[in-house]
């Protein structure tokens, strides 16, 4: 049989559907939705929607946005995607100080502590860094361009976290690893040293989250896999403490393995929950940190076809905020689609519970969920929905499962590929 050639619009095809994203203020001033390429922010303060400002004289976002994230003190934002734009934003006015341009397109992103830098990786599976130094409310697009400090060998990086402290940035990959490595005082000039490798996971890992319990300073580290488990490491070693089998709770998918797609917690790890491919709600774990285990705690359930791609507690734990869409699907109108659904946060017993609040008692009510979702009829929304669970599953199956080729397609990729550099 004659080989088929594989060029870059096929290789470009698993980029094509992006999952909606959400992002909440540590401090639930604001909650921002990216939903392709557009950015929709809420400010819940002054309960009122917000319009991006972009003086930086650069372009705006022009594909699907693959990463979002707010520092820890809440006073700047992130935002990158396919179209190798990383843009970074004040949280106040919401005017975009800096633009970043990347060779190749940005999977994930994050901001130090202190705000003074930001890091992204490339689909190439290199974290670049950027310093923020001297960025201001007028400051216009800047010269200075983003260093190399540590690369994951050609494999795609799906999520990037600092540690509490700000004293470590944890990467992970569609190859299963997990690399913490110490982020240096000068990052402009190299992350040389790694602290650990956390190897335990037999498929894709899709999420981190630290945590930081008061009889533990130094913290933990979760992580969320296409192997259907969340696994509890201490990072400092690399060692693997527990693990959660989430598809034993999972009665719908029984037979499969259903992807974790995304993780998030409370500070101190009281509060954890999980998001599972195709699963309608999301899961509370238990963590026993002294016993080093991790558990199923409850399943929440969420009606309809609500299945989110997109989960984030704010550092007060008031509320869990989720969201579930992706780009290019079909709509009634030219906006598109996501639904927003929010969760109360009660502690009894000495445990966090959830209680999935209905839209009238979501936090800024029908003006937020107009603005976040692009309509507030929840009717045109599910009808939506459907066809969104398909999609996903298929984009990342496509996107995050390492492809096998033949050694004629391996040849050919080889020739055609846009990072080789001709030497000058």
């Amino acid at each position: 049989m004659e080989e088929v050639q594989l060029g870059e619009e096929d290789i470009d095809k698993a980029t094509e559907v992006a999952p909606a994203l959400i992002s909440v203020h540590p401090f639930e001033k604001s909650v921002v939705v990216a939903l392709g390429s557009e950015l929709r922010v809420f400010d819940l303060e002054g309960d009122c929607s917000i319009s991006l400002s972009d003086d930086s004289g650069g372009p705006g976002h022009s594909d699907s946005i693959r990463a979002i994230c707010f520092d820890a003190s809440g006073r700047l934002f992130a935002s990158a995607g396919d179209d190798k734009l990383v843009k970074i934003w004040m949280a106040d006015s919401w005017c975009c100080i800096r633009i970043v341009c990347a060779d190749k397109r940005v999977s994930a992103v994050a901001i130090s502590h202190d705000g003074s830098f930001v890091v992204f990786a490339d689909k190439f599976g290199v974290v670049w860094v950027v310093s923020l130094d001297g960025d201001g409310e007028s400051q216009a697009l800047c010269a200075k361009k983003p260093m190399p400090i540590l690369g994951h060998y050609c494999s795609i990086i799906t999520t990037l976290k600092f540690s509490p402290d700000g004293r470590f940035v944890a990467s992970a990959d569609r190859d299963f690893k997990i690399r913490v490595t110490i982020f240096p005082r000068d990052p402009l000039k190299g992350a040389h040293e790694i602290q650990s490798f956390c190897l335990g996971h037999t498929d894709f890992v899709s999420c981190l989250a630290f945590v930081c319990p008061s009889d533990y300073p130094l913290g933990f580290l979760l992580s969320g896999s296409g192997d259907s488990t969340v696994r509890l490491w201490d990072f400092s070693s690399g060692c693997l403490l527990a693990t959660c089998e989430a598809l034993e709770s999972n009665e719908t998918d029984k037979g499969n393995h259903p992807a974790v797609t995304d993780i998030s917690s409370s500070a101190d790890g009281a509060l954890i929950v999980v998001s599972i491919q195709s699963f309608h709600g999301v899961m509370l774990l238990n963590c026993n940190f002294s016993a080093k285990s991790l558990s199923v705690a409850k399943v929440v359930s969420m009606k309809g076809s609500y299945v989110p791609t997109s989960l984030c507690v704010s550092s007060l734990a008031k509320h869990l905020w989720t969201v579930m869409g992706a780009s290019n699907q079909p709509s009634s109108g030219t906006t598109q689609l996501a639904r927003v659904r929010v969760c109360s946060i009660s502690r009894q017993d000495g445990e966090d519970d959830l209680l999935v609040l209905e839209d009238n008692d979501t936090p800024g009510g029908e003006k937020l969920l107009s603005k976040l979702q692009g309509s507030s009829d929840v009717t045109e929304i599910e009808s939506m929905l459907v066809s969104t669970t398909s999609a996903l599953n298929s984009a990342i199956h496509n996107l995050l499962t390492k492809k096998q080729y033949s050694s004629e397609k391996r040849e050919f990729r080889k020739k055609n590929r846009n990072d080789r550099k001709q030497k000058q």
